[in-house]
């Protein structure tokens, strides 16, 4: 193994792979020795074998130039990627599955736009028009539901969370690490969405695949955490606890808008709040008063303490800045949301109606009038706490190393030494 550090650390996890793992290291590395011209190690992260896959790992790394074994004693493919990734001293680290259902072809497209600046992590996509895929139904219809419920949920704007085929700028990885949680299949989706709530950015690469039918992966268990995992980063998204500022303004990134699946669940939650409230105010202005009158009240004080939560929680503006302009606006989206109620009690009077069946049709009618009001705030009271100035080019200045990395040496010269 070479003393100096490698241009790129290329990982590959490994679990019970002794079958395998020879003929496609030895692939790789002659890969990366004739194709590659940067100084590249393969990395072998072994995390937990039991068949005899270390033992191979060994034979390799004392056979093979820039072949290294790393054992990581617990499971989880992300936690193995991480110990490696975190230890690691080259500028580029990069990760493949070790059956390489993806073309090594793409290699070179993947590191290229990280070694040059351009962008901070890099993707195989399985999933763009360009990508030549050979696989089931079943995993294409799985793999396509899975990435649109992250944009929907999360916002996520990359195309393929899944494939096995990923790099990152070592930088950037060693400053994202310490906020992903996962260790296991939801490592690279967690890793990508924190990266784009940093505002960093992500290349794809339209990559050929070939499905392995020897693969490993439980698809039933994989949904299941990748559902969970979906829930717990929406959850700290929600709630702010998932704060990447530091990272964003450690590489110099733009602000980023808040996904519009959070801004809706940060919605939905002030709106459950307004509603109760709304209802218990109502009906208690009703011992006193019209109906028509009770619902005017009842709107009016909870449309006030709505547009202040929303103003805060849900699109985060503080500060006097606009304050009244935005309660203003928040009052006439409140007027839609009355005369939606007004409306509908309206279509009760003289059914013999009582005051829990008029607080029954005002819910529905609020429901309704929610909708309307979300959209009104989000594309017109708050519109520019949800637009992000658009992303200038960045002026990156490289080192020598990332500008002119020093070539791999070619095996007859690493035979000589």
């Amino acid at each position: 193994m070479n003393e100096t550090s490698p241009v790129i650390d290329v990982v590959v996890p490994v679990l019970n792979e002794a079958h395998i793992l020879e003929r496609s290291v030895q692939r790789l590395r002659t890969y990366l020795d004739l194709e590659v011209p940067f100084a590249c190690r393969v990395v072998i992260a072994d995390n937990g074998s039991t068949d005899g896959t270390a033992e191979v790992a060994e034979r390799l790394a004392a056979t093979l130039s820039d072949v290294r074994l790393v054992r990581v004693p617990e499971r989880g493919r992300g936690r193995a990627l991480s110990t490696v990734w975190s230890r690691s001293e080259a500028t580029v680290v990069a990760y493949m599955d070790v059956d390489l259902s993806t073309d090594l072809g793409a290699l070179m497209p993947l590191v290229a736009p990280l070694l040059s600046g351009h962008s901070d992590v890099a993707i195989g996509t399985r999933l763009r028009r360009d990508s030549r895929v050979v696989r089931g139904v079943k995993r294409e219809i799985l793999s396509r539901g899975y990435n649109a419920l992250l944009r929907v949920v999360l916002g996520a704007r990359f195309s393929d969370a899944q494939c096995g085929f990923k790099a990152v700028r070592t930088d950037v990885a060693k400053a994202l690490l310490p906020y992903v949680e996962d260790t296991g299949w939801f490592f690279d989706t967690e890793l990508l969405v924190l990266a784009e709530r940093a505002g960093l950015r992500i290349a794809e690469v339209p990559v050929d695949w070939v499905d392995d039918p020897d693969s490993r992966v439980a698809i039933a268990s994989t949904v299941r955490d990748d559902l969970w995992g979906i829930a717990h980063m929406a959850r700290g998204l929600t709630t702010g606890r998932l704060d990447l500022e530091p990272v964003r303004h450690r590489f110099g990134r733009p602000p980023v808008r808040t996904p519009v699946g959070i801004r809706m669940i940060r919605f939905g939650l002030v709106g459950v709040v307004s509603t109760i409230a709304y209802a218990l105010l109502f009906l208690l202005a009703r011992q006193i008063a019209p109906a028509q009158v009770a619902n005017l009240f009842a709107l009016v004080t909870t449309a006030i303490g709505n547009t202040a939560m929303n103003r805060r929680f849900t699109y985060q503006v503080t500060g006097t800045k606009r304050l009244a302009r935005h309660h203003v606006q928040g009052l006439v989206a409140f007027a839609c949301g009355w005369a939606l109620t007004a409306s509908a009690l309206a279509l009760t009077a003289g059914l013999g109606h009582t005051p829990l069946m008029e607080v029954g049709v005002l819910t529905v009618a609020n429901v309704l009038a929610t909708i309307v009001r979300f959209v009104l705030l989000d594309r017109w009271v708050f519109r520019t706490a949800t637009e992000v100035p658009r992303t200038r080019d960045l002026d990156v200045r490289l080192s020598a190393r990332q500008v002119a990395p020093t070539p791999s040496a070619t095996a007859d010269e690493r035979s000589a030494a």
